[in-house]
């Protein structure tokens, strides 16, 4: 293979196979790669702008049977620290959204054991009952995977009781890596790659819009990593023409800190600057039918979060009023409104903020 036919391919938008990805990916000069990555963003997203947003995460609940090995934050049921959020934390929550000039919660949460579709149904039309103009960007495949089982219901019928209820929008939730290798270790309880994938096909029949996720740097292999890309680019191309299927694309690097991972097995977080950036930018290669690909400073910390501007990226996800599972493995970085902005222009970029459909938002 040589890389220069290889870079091409690339610009012109066509599909890298398994194997070309993983040579790129092997082989090119992080400066090569962050350039071809950034060429690609301008053709993606034209203009200089970078855009981000303002929600709150809530975690609904903690209680969790999957007790994935890289999770700080789940809890069992007869924990003294198992908890579900009451009507007065929402209200207390989504004031202060709504007083920072917000209006989206990202709600998350563990697959309590006892929770119904009809307790989500619930949630969520009391939640919009209350705040009408309240958007819900909600729950996940694994969470979906659950309720259907338990429920004995098609992902779809599952998916259709909650836009009723109130879902605006799918996060790409529990993606991990893709690869049932990998899940089987560690997140055995959760959906396989194939259900996740069959849980957001029925999300872009349904014309939700979605995002993906990879959690990387733990025990995968570069090989998986690319794979996992295919996957999600696969799952786009199949979806429904005029529909909004992946908007966004967020690899971010496993947070080690205290976790199952890193205490039984000594894995540790291993993905550093270089190796992100280097993500970040294959990413773009690999995924030429996804728009948007963001930037997690959250997880890598502001320096590299910007940086990742340069390599692909062009948009830097929420300020985060919010973060409590990433947080709970050692993630400490943090943004307001103001530094937010204030870092893209500093960065070399014009500030955009949006809503979940990326769209402008005043």
């Amino acid at each position: 293979m040589h890389l220069s036919e290889l870079y091409q391919k690339a610009l012109n938008l066509e599909f890298l196979s398994i194997e070309e990805g993983l040579y790129i990916y092997r082989h090119a000069p992080l400066p090569e790669l962050m350039e071809l990555g950034c060429a690609l963003r301008r053709i993606h997203v034209p203009g200089n702008t970078v855009s981000w947003q303002i929600d709150r995460t809530v975690n609904y609940t903690n209680v969790c049977i999957s007790h994935c090995l890289f999770c700080n934050f789940c809890s069992t049921l007869k924990s003294s620290k198992a908890y579900i959020t009451s009507d007065i934390e929402y209200d207390q929550k989504i004031k202060e959204l709504f007083e920072k000039g917000g209006n989206q919660l990202l709600l998350q949460g563990g697959m309590h054991p006892h929770a119904t579709l009809q307790w989500y149904v619930d949630l969520f039309c009391g939640l919009k009952s209350r705040y009408p103009r309240l958007k819900l960007h909600a729950l996940g495949p694994p969470e979906v995977y659950h309720i259907a089982k338990k429920e004995k219901l098609s992902y779809r019928e599952v998916l259709e009781h909650l836009i009723d209820a109130g879902l605006d929008s799918f996060p790409g939730a529990g993606a991990e890596i893709l690869s049932d290798r990998v899940r089987d270790l560690i997140s055995p309880v959760k959906c396989n790659t194939q259900q996740w994938l069959d849980v957001m096909h029925e999300a872009h029949c349904l014309n939700l819009p979605t995002s993906a996720t990879m959690m990387f740097g733990h025990i995968e292999t570069d090989e998986e990593r690319i794979t996992h890309l295919v996957h999600i680019r696969e799952l786009q191309s199949q979806k429904p023409e005029d529909t909004y299927g992946f908007l966004a694309f967020i690899p971010w690097p496993f947070q080690s800190k205290g976790t199952q991972l890193e205490r039984k097995f000594d894995i540790v977080s291993h993905a550093d600057t270089q190796e992100y950036l280097r993500m970040i930018a294959i990413s773009r290669l690999m995924l030429p039918n996804v728009a948007n690909i963001q930037s997690s400073w959250l997880t890598v910390g502001v320096p590299a979060g910007l940086l990742a501007l340069y390599a692909g990226a062009n948009d830097l996800g929420s300020v985060m009023i919010e973060e409590n599972v990433v947080s709970a493995a050692g993630a400490s970085h943090s943004l307001d409104i103001e530094s937010m902005q204030d870092a893209i222009r500093k960065a070399g970029f014009i500030s955009r903020r949006r809503n979940q459909k990326y769209e402008d938002e005043a």
